[in-house]
């Protein structure tokens, strides 16, 4: 979410009606989330104006790991370097921080292309901006689930009930630090991932949605303890459920 709305944002910068806008000092201090979306906090440092040159050799944009030979163009601008140098700052203080643990096993391979990508200027704004709706569109549509086997059969399923909240095992990118609770697509999802925790041996849908519209799943490794709750369902395992009474 953080990444996405960067990138919309400089987006923007990049378009703008006062021509491409560079932040001079582009730091994360300098960004603050607001309703769901990043904004920037100081526009002191911002500029419309793009390097003059007389030649390619005056257009290298330096940074201190890297540096990006650029062309100069025929009214004697570095073309783009006010785009380039927002989004390859969004990678080395956004993107490689966040997008290796920010996505299902199926949708990684895509963000890595990104950060690839954009940590090499292979991408300008327009490429990356595409990119990361593929990815947001993938990850809301459940298309990324296709060929999967399905897991839920092994799953007994009590309607109006959910488990009593309480310390559990942990989970990483746990939405709770006091136990595992996941964004899914489905239930079908939830119970591919309970099969691959081995402390998992029941899962509850809770009523809680992410900012992409997706259900919260909390997953836990005893589900003995049953409350009613009219708008929850349990998901047991048939394996951890025989000899029980339901």
């Amino acid at each position: 979410q953080i990444c996405l709305s960067l990138v919309k944002l400089l987006f923007y910068l990049a378009h703008s009606p006062l021509g491409s806008i560079v932040l001079l000092d582009f730091q994360p201090r300098q960004f603050v989330m607001v309703d769901g979306n990043l904004k920037v906090t100081d526009m002191d440092d911002a500029s419309t104006e793009e390097l003059s040159c007389k030649e390619d050799d005056d257009c290298t944009l330096d940074f201190p790991t890297k540096s990006f030979p650029l062309k100069c163009s025929v009214v004697g601008k570095c073309e783009g370097i006010n785009e380039k140098r927002n989004l390859f700052n969004a990678y080395r203080y956004f993107f490689t921080y966040l997008l290796p643990h920010s996505a299902p096993p199926a949708l990684q391979p895509l963000l890595s292309d990104i950060l690839n990508a954009t940590g090499d200027l292979r991408y300008g704004i327009n490429e990356t901006l595409r990119a990361f709706e593929k990815v947001l569109h993938l990850y809301k549509s459940g298309l990324y689930l296709q060929k999967r086997p399905l897991l839920l059969k092994d799953y007994v399923s009590l309607k109006g009930f959910r488990t009593v909240a309480g310390e559990d095992y942990k989970c990483w990118p746990s939405y709770s630090h006091l136990g595992c609770l996941l964004s899914v697509h489905s239930a079908e999802e939830a119970a591919a991932i309970c099969n691959s925790q081995l402390q998992c041996h029941s899962f509850v849908l809770t009523q809680h949605r992410t900012w992409t519209g997706r259900p919260l799943a909390s997953f836990q490794s005893s589900w003995t303890d049953l409350i009613p709750d009219t708008n929850a369902v349990v998901y047991i395992k048939r394996s951890a459920s025989s000899g029980e009474r339901l």
